[in-house]
């Protein structure tokens, strides 16, 4: 046989050997991602710095990309070295500003106001995501993973089922329960780990009503916490918002179809419920009251992947932005052929996904108006940030991609002279 005709026998070979393993090893069924955001955005660096003086200058938005060299690294490290992952953070003002996080070691930690850190609660696994204040004085849970704290109220599982040890007088269950979980002094109580059928597979974020009610999202209903990745490349609309009455004690789907449900908020008057689509990029509102009861529209548009978002003391809202951007990230997104082969081969898939570097947060008005974003491009300092709390003047920046909480002072940040009326504003510099 010729030359030629051996090369391209053997290339005939390479490409079905290549179409045949994509077929059996890749575990997504992928479809085309949402379109990224159009705008381009400005790097500031404002989570790398703060101002040296006692008083910070007053810079235009557009500005701040010019910040000089007076300014320096100024964000703490609360808990650097004894924090695996702290993902969200509720930080506790009738407890002085007592500051708790999940970490993936699965405890429950919190930060004194002594500046002492405390191994508050051991819940067990490594899927503790969000977590939320209740009116009784517990802690509310997401667990993303399938380990639960055994309690009276639940018959055991079946003995090659599970695995019981004792840490501090609580009983640790592994199983296949996860799901909202309800933390309290020497007990933890699942609250709803399946709704209407189905298993609540990526619990990720809740928050309480003042009637009790739980609003609280599934990221996805076909990839657990551990492949969250996958969930979020595959761009399948599985999210959903979920509502736990605890009259009933049962959970309903409240809104689905979602693209990767994320954090959930409560404005003051509770009119509605925001849950976030990181996969969308952007942020839904359900509205709970009013004339448009049932009805569901965007709350905003944001420059990046929402993970949390919390409420600040003023009404406003502070949201996290992964940033999940680079150019190999974007040109496999783009195909769900390239998708299918990239998850095809694992080492690729994580080569590609540590492309994605940087930290982002967003402040948003009770309107949904963007009033500024503070960042740090390249993940100098703190990365992949997941969530983002303000009390007493600063804001505390949880992480998936750290080993402790960050803290930066508004105050030491240049002061914004113009609000930012879009999303619009980032697609140049001037």
């Amino acid at each position: 046989m010729a030359p030629g005709g051996l090369f391209s026998t053997a290339a005939v070979a390479v490409v079905v050997s290549l179409a045949v393993h994509v077929a059996l090893n890749s575990p997504i069924q992928p479809v085309p991602s949402p379109a990224p955001p159009a705008a381009r955005y400005t790097p500031n660096n404002l989570l790398q710095v703060s101002c040296s003086s006692s008083t910070p200058p007053i810079i235009p938005f557009r500005y701040w990309v010019l910040i000089d060299v007076r300014y320096t690294q100024g964000l703490e490290k609360l808990g650097e070295g004894l924090l695996r992952e702290p993902e969200d953070v509720y930080v506790d003002a009738a407890a002085g500003g007592t500051v708790y996080t999940a970490t993936r070691d699965g405890w429950l930690q919190r930060l004194r106001p002594n500046g002492s850190w405390e191994q508050w609660r051991f819940v067990g696994g490594t899927g503790l995501l969000g977590i939320a204040p209740s009116a009784d004085g517990s802690m509310l849970v997401c667990d993303a993973d399938k380990v639960y704290m055994a309690d009276s109220d639940r018959p055991a599982a079946p003995r090659d089922r599970i695995m019981r040890t004792t840490i501090q007088n609580f009983s640790v269950g592994v199983n296949s329960w996860q799901g909202l979980l309800k933390v309290e002094e020497g007990r933890v109580t699942i609250l709803a780990s399946t709704v209407e059928g189905s298993t609540i597979r990526f619990a990720d974020a809740a928050i309480e009503a003042s009637d009790g009610t739980v609003y609280f999202s599934d990221a996805s209903t076909r990839f657990p916490f551990d492949r969250w990745f996958l969930g979020y490349l595959e761009a399948r609309r599985t999210g959903r918002l979920l509502k736990y009455d605890p009259r009933t004690g049962k959970a309903s789907v409240a809104l689905d179809n979602l693209a990767f449900a994320n954090g959930v908020a409560l404005p003051r008057d509770e009119t509605f419920v925001i849950v976030c689509e990181s996969a969308g990029y952007r942020c839904l509102k359900l509205w709970l009251k009013g004339d448009k009861t049932g009805q569901t529209e965007t709350f905003v548009d944001l420059p990046g992947s929402p993970d949390n978002i919390r409420r600040a003391p003023d009404g406003s809202f502070w949201i996290a932005l992964i940033q999940l951007r680079s150019p190999w990230l974007d040109l496999v997104s783009r195909w769900t052929f390239t998708k299918r082969v990239v998850t095809a081969f694992p080492p690729l898939l994580d080569r590609i996904k540590a492309t994605a570097k940087g930290a982002m947060v967003t402040h948003v008005s009770e309107d949904g108006e963007i009033i500024r974003v503070l960042d740090d491009s390249e993940g100098k300092v703190i990365n992949f940030i997941t969530s983002v709390t303000e009390f007493g003047g600063d804001l505390y920046l949880g992480s998936l991609a750290t080993n402790f909480i960050g803290r930066l002072s508004l105050a030491k940040l240049p002061r914004v002279q113009e609000a930012v009326p879009s999303v619009d504003i980032y697609s140049q510099y001037e």
